[in-house]
């Protein structure tokens, strides 16, 4: 439904986006994954034609942005980073407003503000000033604004960043009903739980480039990153470590945590044997752990640094 091919923006001497391609099939919910200034929200701002790209194609539904904005306006739906609504008016009256701009007759934009308010969960509060509500329900808002005009397309740009719980909550629950209705969703987050809950592929951006991308099962594949078992003992005798060593090479050993670990390629059956092992080299074990591979090792492992930084 979208291919974007070697697209690349730069503001000034800033390189903003470079050389990104990927591909965006009908239904699926693709995250961009990243830090903050890695070139997320400029790689949204060009799908939604809102800055043109310096080079590369991006098409969509079979249009290319470059010839057509007006259709591409159409087909998506964008729920920025900061809040577009406006304070002094109500939840009401700011869908009104923004479902206005898409030409949509009155009395239908009011049944389509009713019922998308429904879908926020946010209905019982529709006469309530914008003010008065939180930054979360603002949120939830925004994205009732977004689906007013029927999008096949959903752009979220960080849609949960300053959310509380709660709210949190209400927009995953919105996110999983359009996606199981078959809307196409770019998810552009820094949260790697919410990348790793919602996103069929992921593509993961740092300094303006796309590093990795894939199902979390090919990323995992591509970054080769292992689950990892660790093994407290009760006591750490040389001996006893120098006969596991000698039976599993790999075994990395702390004598001040007393702790053994092992990267592995199947925990269950690795647990077994390095179990096996311990006992039959006469140490005592105090405590297992284990830690599946999930995104953010994944990221650690192809980055060599945390998300935050």
């Amino acid at each position: 439904m979208i291919t974007v091919r070697s697209v690349s923006k730069s503001f000034g001497k800033i390189e903003a986006v470079r050389d990104v391609s990927f591909k965006i099939n009908r239904g699926e919910i693709f995250g961009i994954l990243g830090p903050n200034g890695a070139g997320k929200s400029t790689i949204v701002n060009i799908l939604n034609t809102l800055i043109k790209p310096d080079t590369g194609d991006v098409i969509i539904d079979g249009i290319n942005i470059r010839d057509d904005c007006d259709t591409i306006k159409l087909i998506m739906g964008v729920v920025p980073q900061e809040i577009a609504l406006y304070e002094e008016l109500s939840a009401f009256e700011n869908m009104m407003f923004w479902g206005g701009l898409y030409n949509i007759p009155k009395h239908e934009l009011r049944v389509k503000v009713n019922n998308t308010l429904g879908i926020v969960d946010l209905a019982k509060r529709k006469d309530d000033r914008i003010k008065t509500f939180s930054g979360g329900m603002k949120r939830r808002i925004n994205i009732a604004c977004s689906l007013l005009h029927n999008p096949r397309i959903l752009v979220l740009d960080e849609p949960t960043v300053g959310v509380d719980p709660q709210n949190r909550n209400h927009i995953f629950e919105v996110i999983e009903r359009l996606h199981n209705e078959g809307m196409t969703i770019i998810y552009t987050t820094h949260y790697m739980e919410e990348a790793e809950r919602f996103c069929d592929e992921i593509a993961i951006i740092d300094v303006g480039h796309i590093i990795a991308l894939g199902t979390l099962k090919e990323l995992r594949k591509i970054s080769d990153t292992k689950d990892l078992l660790t093994i407290k003992l009760e006591s750490f005798n040389p001996e006893i470590i120098s006969c596991i060593r000698s039976a599993i090479p790999s075994v990395r050993a702390d004598s001040i945590t007393r702790t053994l670990e092992i990267d592995c390629d199947n925990i269950s059956n690795d647990i077994s044997i390095m179990t096996n092992h311990i006992q039959t080299a006469g140490g005592v074990i105090e405590r297992i752990y284990t830690r599946g591979t999930n995104l953010e090792s994944i990221y650690l492992k192809l980055t060599g640094k945390e998300l935050r930084d």
